[in-house]
């Protein structure tokens, strides 16, 4: 089978971490050699394993290994000495030392140690199944969206030819006697890893992305954004899932306007999302943490299904330019043409169809133009964006 990588992702607290890595321990139990990486800051999970982690990657059962990626550690071992390389630049260029101080910390260097590490891990390691256990969605965008930010920034931090470096690295190091050649080149490669990285990542076929929500309003809204912004980024989703589904009968009457209301956030989820597969999980009634607990919720997560498995490849929301217009077009397979309005309200698009009604959230930058045309055209709504006319 070809290497796959999981990323889960969702509002901070919906229980990522234990979706993460029940699936991690299903797949190992599965006879797939798995790894689950935590790149949340929090570290949760060593808690849901029930056991210490150590920055490296380190076997904890049969066919699993984890890794939880320590900041300190990992800068020391990918960034070396390029923070006072790009200190003595700065400096050499003739900018003060508070203002080089700040230059010198690179932007997304804290998530550019996690994409290195499973840089690192996809290229060297033998494993079948990397499965990340992202930082809440707003991190994460900003991890997927790291190699592209990075690369502006050092063409605009570091501005020499590769031909003139020498030269450059020479009076650089008469002056300092730092070696920026040497520098430059370390540099220079470790964003060559962060572009190889944010290939696999873009690859539908190796990387998909899990949202992971509760049946919740504030969570709802948060995973409608991060679903429209993955794929806006061209990101795969394969799945959504709901974590920490309450029972219908049996909870009590202190949870009975809860559970009355999860019913009601339950459809919204299959309307918003669909046709992404959604799979939901029981609440179990107490604390996940431990590895015989996380094979139950992976269990039942995934059922008789190959976790490792794409369950959905096809996009369902994306924006094209057209001149100086802009298309959207979302998937809506077997809706009549004559059977759909779709109206906008500032952020949110609200399409109704017969008695269904889905909300998607738009780009922002879409709210500055005008809704000015829809249709539907081999199974796809097209939402035409007009520039706003000048005043």
């Amino acid at each position: 089978m070809k290497k796959r990588i999981l990323l889960f992702t969702g509002k901070g607290g919906v229980g990522k971490t234990t979706c993460a890595a029940a699936t991690a321990v299903r797949a190992a139990e599965l006879g797939y050699k798995t790894l689950v990486l935590s790149s949340d800051p929090a570290h949760s999970l060593a808690d849901a394993l029930d056991r210490p982690l150590s920055p490296e990657p380190e076997e904890i059962a049969p066919n699993l290994y984890a890794q939880e990626v320590d900041l300190y550690y990992s800068m020391k071992k990918y960034w070396g000495n390029l923070r006072d390389v790009l200190l003595m630049v700065f400096k050499w260029q003739g900018i003060n030392e508070v203002a080089a101080e700040e230059l010198a910390a690179i932007p997304g260097m804290n998530e550019g140690t996690v994409l290195l590490w499973l840089e690192q891990s996809y290229r060297e390691g033998d494993y079948d199944l990397i499965v990340v256990d992202s930082a809440p969605t707003g991190e994460t965008l900003t991890l997927l969206t790291l190699p592209e930010v990075t690369q502006w920034w050092v063409s605009r931090a570091l501005p020499f030819q590769k031909t003139a470096i020498k030269t450059v690295g020479f009076a650089v190091r008469k002056t300092t006697g730092v070696p920026l050649d040497k520098g430059y080149e370390e540099l220079n490669l470790l964003f060559e890893k962060l572009k190889d990285i944010h290939k696999v990542l873009s690859d539908a076929t190796l990387s998909t992305v899990r949202l992971v929500a509760n049946p919740e309003k504030m969570v709802l809204e948060e995973t409608r954004r991060a679903y429209t912004y993955l794929q806006l980024y061209g990101y795969a989703v394969d799945a959504v899932v709901v974590n920490r589904v309450l029972p219908k009968e049996g909870t009590g009457i202190a949870l009975k306007k809860y559970v009355a209301a999860q019913d009601g956030y339950l459809e919204e989820i299959d309307a918003s999302f669909s046709p992404l597969p959604i799979f939901r999980v029981p609440h179990l009634g107490e604390e996940v943490f431990g590895v015989e607990l996380l094979r139950k919720i992976g269990a039942r997560l995934y059922e008789d299904r190959d976790p490792t498995a794409i369950f959905y490849d096809e996009p369902t929301y994306k924006v094209t330019a057209d001149g100086d217009a802009y298309i959207l077009a979302i998937r809506l397979p077997l809706v009549d043409e004559t059977a759909f309005t779709a109206q906008r309200f500032g952020d949110q698009l609200v399409i109704q169809i017969q008695n269904q009604r889905r909300n998607y959230l738009l780009p922002r930058f879409l709210t500055y133009y005008t809704l000015a045309d829809q249709w539907i055209e081999d199974g796809w709504l097209r939402i035409l964006f007009e520039p706003p006319e000048e005043t």
